[in-house]
């Protein structure tokens, strides 16, 4: 499964992974491999990214520069004010603002 993590002005993330936890607006949902489609809102909140085999870049604040890595298994927590999720055929696309 793949994602993509926008904010309106840089990629935060990119690449494989074996789940991603959100803050749905109806309240914190998961996501797997081979889940069924869906469009959700997002409330703020904690969003944790676990990685899977393969490359993946992300945006690490601490060096203000996008890195890539290869570590399956890598949990990555962003924490954000809102945004929306869509999920098909293993292709997710979150699009968050407040990202910290």
């Amino acid at each position: 499964m793949n994602i993509t993590v926008l904010t309106p002005d840089k990629q935060i993330f990119e690449g494989a992974i074996q789940s991603v936890k959100v803050p749905g607006t109806q309240g914190e949902f998961q996501v797997l491999n081979n889940h069924a489609p869906i469009v959700s809102s997002l409330e703020g909140g904690k969003i944790t990214i676990v990685t899977a085999n393969g490359e993946y870049r992300y945006y690490d604040e601490e060096a203000g520069e996008v890195t890539t890595a290869n570590e399956a298994g890598k949990a990555i927590t962003y924490i954000v004010e809102g945004g929306f999720i869509e999920v098909l055929n293993n292709e997710v696309n979150l699009l968050v603002t407040g990202v910290q």
